[in-house]
């Protein structure tokens, strides 16, 4: 909360305005742990129809449009009292007068209800004796009020007797407000509470830097109590950016580290045969020499290209040629090695070859092979023609 005005913080008198002059009296006291401070005394009993007040200087009211005020007093009780008149009493009355200006006088605003706008009667939960007084006990009562709302630049409180003997020990006067803060991975501004006691103030959120947003609108509310709740929507680090500070902060992933996509995960190092080239970086570039498919997750290590096929073995009849060979003797690190076939057609002198025609039949078909078998019907293939070759009926095959 956010203090407008505390008696108890005064260096010299108040100076607070009364009404009639034969009423509150301003006084040196203690509060409840001996300090001295200065206080509102007025003890009339014996005086029927009493109507004494005190009024406060002008409180600004710095934007607040609830005020709230703790009192601390304490009262006479009225049965330790020898004969005392039936117009006793051990209560006051709290009340307001809202002004844009300090243009209060003696006599203005009149002393009277209207146009004061009356806050609460204020009662004693605990009221005092002399022997109380006398064994040094004080018995001091504590009591919030609030009013609201409020909408001119500042305001009066006063304090109306009417009959009691006690003692305005100390008056606080301060407004609700929620602090800023930083939740759901947004920043929330500081914000007043609302008019009314169960009022939500709704506020916007921004999301940290190198955020992004996850759901919209992003919000909080901010209750009559200065408490923030009911969150809505949240953010999260984008891509290249972790959470740290317990959400509060999206840092850049350190070099050789990588984050692919936006959320609450941390960076993760670069895979086997890969880097980055600076921080934030999204994903890890492989080396020289290394590779990745299109459809490679961005966490899988950069691979190379596999060894030539082993131990190639060819079954030629008339009309059809099977191959049949072993795995590569090293697979470049990858489990999902398939082969493709490449058939050409040569002249006799094997001056040339070109690409054989559609009358070619590949079994069970020409690219993306995971078997170490294959046949075609009515022509003739070689094996890897970058490693090794054949020719049968002037016919090359090639497998890679």
């Amino acid at each position: 909360f956010c203090v407008l005005m505390d008696s108890t913080t005064a260096t010299a008198e108040l100076g607070w305005t009364t009404y009639p002059s034969q009423g509150w009296e301003e006084v040196s006291g203690y509060d409840e742990n001996m300090n001295t401070i200065r206080t509102y005394q007025v003890c009339n009993i014996f005086n029927s129809s009493q109507n004494n007040w005190v009024r406060t200087k002008y409180i600004r009211r710095r934007g607040a449009q609830r005020i709230h005020v703790q009192m601390k007093f304490s009262v006479r009780d009225c049965s330790s009292i020898p004969n005392v008149p039936g117009s006793c009493k051990e209560t006051f009355n709290l009340y307001f007068f809202e002004s844009d200006l300090d243009k209060a006088t003696k006599l203005y605003p009149p002393w009277m209800e209207n146009p004061w706008v009356k806050v609460d009667t204020i009662a004693a939960d605990e009221s005092f004796s002399q022997v109380d007084l006398g064994g040094r006990i004080m018995k001091i009562n504590s009591e919030v009020r609030s009013f609201g709302p409020v909408s001119h630049n500042g305001f009066y409180l006063a304090f109306q007797d009417y009959g009691a003997c006690m003692s305005l020990i100390a008056v606080r006067v301060f407004y609700r407000k929620c602090p800023h803060i930083i939740q759901n991975g947004a920043v929330f501004p500081e914000t007043l509470s609302g008019a009314e006691s169960t009022s939500l103030v709704a506020a916007r959120g921004v999301c940290v830097p190198n955020g992004e947003e996850v759901d919209v609108p992003i919000k909080l509310y901010c209750n009559g109590d200065g408490e923030w709740m009911v969150p809505i929507g949240r953010c999260m680090c984008k891509a290249g950016y972790e959470a740290v500070a317990n959400g509060t902060v999206c840092k850049a992933c350190v070099t050789g580290f990588f984050k692919a996509a936006q959320g609450d995960h941390k960076c993760l190092q670069c895979p086997i045969n890969s880097r980055t080239t600076s921080e934030g970086a999204t994903n890890c570039v492989c080396r020289n020499g290394y590779y990745r498919t299109e459809s490679d997750p961005p966490q899988m290590p950069c691979t190379t290209v596999p060894s030539a096929p082993q131990n190639v073995i060819s079954i030629v009849n008339e009309t059809s040629l099977i191959l049949e060979w072993s795995s590569p003797k090293e697979s470049g690190g990858r489990e999902d090695v398939v082969y493709n076939i490449i058939c050409k057609s040569c002249g006799s002198r094997r001056s040339g070859c070109t690409r054989c025609g559609d009358n070619v039949q590949f079994i069970p078909r020409q690219l993306g092979l995971t078997n170490t078998r294959a046949s075609e019907p009515e022509t003739f293939w070689l094996l890897n023609c970058t490693q090794k070759s054949y020719s049968f009926n002037y016919r090359q095959i090639c497998l890679i």
